[in-house]
């Protein structure tokens, strides 16, 4: 089963929460999220 992310755009930047809300990093765009969330997957 694939986790899943929220995308929360905060003050300028993006941070990312995992299904249970918890934070999981910041990025600077939604480009730089997705790309780390890849990251994390591999």
């Amino acid at each position: 089963m694939a986790e899943q992310f929220e995308v929360r755009y905060v003050q300028g930047h993006v941070e990312v929460y995992d299904g249970a809300g918890r934070f999981c990093f910041s990025a600077d765009t939604y480009g730089e999220a997705q790309s780390e969330l890849r990251d994390m997957a591999a």
